[in-house]
C-alpha cells in the first residue's frame, strides 16, 4: 500500500458523527451561498461573480467523504438549494415547494456519487472528468419528462456579456464548462487541506500545470471571441426595424371567471389604444401568455352555454380583427375531444381538450396559431396516469389542469414579411426549441411570458436570465412579452433593452432590430443546438463504464491473489 492509500484508510477509519456532521452543515451553508448567485431573495439581479466559486465546497466535501453516505449528501444539497433558489414556487402551490426540490434532490442523488468515482478513480485528473459529469448531468436533468433548467451554473452569469458569447457555439454547456473546472481541481486541494494530507498550493499548481495553461488558453480564447462577437454584433445594421408595442396588464392570468376576464380585457383593449395614439408607425401590438382566457376557436365552433362569455369572445374577436395593426396574443385553444360524442355530454361537462396557444391577428383575419410543445411538467402535463395513478389523482384534487402538446415549431410571418416564433413562458428556458424555430426561419423570437402568479421579481429574472442566452446562441433578437415582466427586447449579443417596470400595468413601444437568415449565417447552436452537452453525456457514460470496469477487474484480482479470500 502506498503512502497516499495509507493516509485515505486514516482519514476514514477516523471519521465520526462529528465528521459528518461539519460535512452535513457545509454543505447546507454552501447550498444558500450558491443560491445567491442567481437572481433571489438576497438580490433580484443575483451576485453572479459567486457562481465562478460557490461550488469549491462541494467539490472537498465530495472528495472526502465516504461512499456510505455520497447519495445522501447529494439529496441534501439538491434539496436544499431549489428550496432557496426556487423559494417563490410557494406561491404557485403548495405542492410545488416540494415537489421541485425534491426531484433536482433525488437527480443529484444520482449526481455525487458518480462525481465522487471521477475524483477517487482517476487521480489526477479526477476534476476534469468531474466536470464532464457535472455538464451532463446539467443537460441530462433538463431532458426527460420533469426536466427543469432553473439554477444552471452558466445562467448565473447572464450579465457577463464578454464570458456568454460562446453559447452561439456551445450553448449554455460551454459557459458552464469553463465556470465548473476550476471549482472542481479548487475542490480537490481544499479537500485534501481539510483532511490534513495536502501538499503545498504551489506544488499542487505546478504539478498540474499543463492543464492549467490549457484551462488560461480556453479562457482567453473565450474572451477575445466574446469581446470580437460584441463589436461585431454592435456595429451590425439590422435588416429592418420591426416596431412593436407590448402591453403588459399585470394580472395573474391562472385567476379566472367572466368579471375577471372583462376586466382584463378592457384593460388591455385601454392600452392598446393608448399605445396607438401615442406612437408612430407601429407594427405589431404583443400581449401575453393566456392574456384573453375565453378559447376563441371553441366559441366560434361551438355554441357556448354562458351567454356573457360567448358575448365576450365575440368582442374580442372583433376587437382583434378591427385593430389597424397585427395583434399577437395568448389565447387557448380548446377543440373536441372526441369527435364521436356532442360538445357538452350528458352529465353536464365538455367533451373538450385544450392547449396553450398563441393566435395572430391581421388584415381581419385570425391568420394562424402556435400550441406550446414544451408544457410544464406536472402542472400543464402529467403523461403517467395509468403508472401513477396516486400521483395524478394528487395533482388533479389540488387544481392541476392538463393541456395538450403541440408539435409544430411554427413560424408566423407578417405581411411585411417578418418571420417570428413564439415561444410561450417555460419554453424559452430550452434552447433546443429557440433553436428549432430559427433553423424554421423565425428571425425574431417572441417569447409570452406569464409569471405574475410568482408574486417575485427574482422569479422573474431567473427567467429572463435563462431568456438572455436564447437570443446570444442563435443571433436572433428577443421580444418578450410579458403580464407582469419581465417585458423587454433582449439583442443579439445578450443585451437587455428597456425593460418594464414589473408588476406594474402599462405599454412600452420597441424599435427591434430584425436581423434575418439571409444576411446572416444560422450560429453553430442554431444548426446543432446541445452538441456539446451530448459530448459530455457520451465522454462521461464511457469514463465511468471503463473506470468501473477496472474496479472490477482490480478487485476480481487482488481477491484471486489473496488466498484468505478462497
Amino acid at each position: 500500500m502506498c503512502m497516499g492509500d495509507a493516509r485515505l484508510v486514516n482519514l476514514y477509519t477516523g471519521r465520526n458523527l462529528r465528521t459528518y456532521g461539519s460535512e452535513v452543515l457545509v454543505l447546507l451553508l454552501t447550498a444558500v451561498f450558491y443560491s445567491f448567485a442567481f437572481p433571489g431573495f438576497l438580490s433580484d439581479n443575483g451576485i453572479g461573480f459567486l457562481a465562478f466559486f460557490a461550488l469549491i465546497p462541494v467539490f472537498a466535501v465530495i472528495r472526502n467523504t465516504t461512499w456510505k453516505v455520497i447519495p445522501f449528501y447529494g439529496f441534501l444539497f439538491g434539496f436544499a438549494f431549489y428550496m432557496c433558489f426556487n423559494y417563490w414556487l410557494k406561491t404557485f402551490h403548495p405542492l410545488a415547494i416540494l415537489i421541485v426540490p425534491i426531484i433536482k434532490g433525488g437527480e443529484m442523488l444520482l449526481l455525487f456519487p458518480c462525481l465522487k468515482a471521477a475524483d477517487r478513480w482517476f487521480g489526477k485528473l479526477g476534476y476534469l472528468f468531474q466536470s464532464f459529469i457535472w455538464i451532463a448531468y446539467a443537460y441530462l436533468s433538463q431532458s426527460w419528462f420533469a426536466g427543469y433548467p432553473y439554477g444552471t451554473l452558466g445562467y448565473a452569469v447572464y450579465r457577463y456579456l464578454p464570458l456568454i458569447q460562446i453559447a452561439s457555439l456551445t450553448g449554455v454547456w460551454g459557459v458552464t464548462f469553463l465556470m465548473i473546472i476550476p471549482q472542481a481541481w479548487a475542490g480537490a486541494w481544499l479537500g485534501d487541506l481539510v483532511a490534513g494530507r495536502a501538499e503545498g498550493f504551489g506544488r499542487y499548481v505546478r504539478k498540474h500545470l499543463v492543464m492549467i495553461i490549457v484551462y488560461a488558453v480556453l479562457v482567453a480564447a473565450s474572451l477575445i471571441f466574446g469581446f470580437a462577437s460584441m463589436s461585431y454584433w454592435n456595429r451590425q445594421v439590422p435588416d429592418r426595424t420591426w416596431n412593436v408595442v407590448t402591453v403588459q396588464h399585470n394580472h395573474d392570468s391562472w385567476k379566472g371567471g367572466f368579471e375577471t376576464y372583462k376586466k382584463n380585457f378592457n384593460n388591455l383593449r385601454l392600452l392598446t389604444l393608448q399605445a396607438m395614439q401615442k406612437t408612430d408607425d407601429v407594427d405589431m401590438v404583443i400581449w401575453s401568455e393566456t392574456a384573453f382566457i375565453p378559447s376563441v376557436a371553441w366559441h366560434e365552433n361551438y355554441t357556448s352555454p354562458d351567454a356573457d362569455i360567448a358575448k365576450l369572445v365575440e368582442e374580442f374577436v372583433k376587437f382583434g380583427k378591427e385593430l389597424p395593426v397585427p395583434l399577437l396574443t395568448g389565447n387557448p385553444e380548446g377543440v373536441i375531444d372526441d369527435p364521436s360524442l356532442p360538445p357538452i355530454l350528458e352529465d353536464g361537462r365538455w367533451n373538450r381538450k385544450d392547449y396553450n396557444s398563441v393566435i395572430f391577428f391581421e388584415n381581419g383575419e385570425i391568420k394562424e396559431t402556435y400550441r406550446k410543445q414544451h408544457l410544464v411538467p406536472f402542472t400543464e402535463h402529467f403523461p403517467y396516469q395509468k403508472q401513477m395513478p396516486w400521483l395524478y389523482n394528487l395533482l388533479l384534487a389540488n387544481d392541476y389542469n392538463w393541456w395538450e402538446k403541440g408539435t409544430v415549431p411554427v413560424v408566423f410571418k407578417t405581411d411585411e414579411g417578418v418571420t417570428f416564433s413564439t415561444p410561450i413562458c417555460f419554453e424559452d428556458v430550452f434552447g433546443y426549441l429557440t433553436a428549432d424555430f430559427v433553423r424554421n426561419g423565425a428571425d425574431v423570437i417572441v417569447n409570452m411570458t406569464n409569471d405574475s402568479w410568482s408574486g417575485a421579481v427574482s422569479a422573474e429574472m431567473q427567467h429572463l436570465a435563462m431568456a438572455v442566452f436564447r437570443s446570444v446562441e442563435t443571433r436572433r433578437t428577443t421580444v418578450r412579452g410579458t403580464n407582469s415582466g419581465m417585458t423587454c427586447v433582449i439583442t443579439p449579443e445578450g443585451k437587455i433593452v428597456d425593460p418594464m417596470q414589473p408588476f406594474k400595468m402599462g405599454w412600452h413601444a420597441y424599435d427591434v432590430p430584425v436581423y434575418s437568415t439571409e444576411s446572416h449565417d444560422l450560429t453553430a447552436y442554431a444548426q446543432y443546438d446541445d452538441w456539446f452537452a451530448w459530448v459530455m453525456v457520451y465522454v462521461s457514460l464511457a469514463l465511468l463504464l471503463v473506470g468501473g470496469g477496472y474496479q472490477i477487474y482490480q478487485a476480481v484480482r487482488t481477491r484471486s491473489k489473496d488466498p484468505s479470500e478462497s
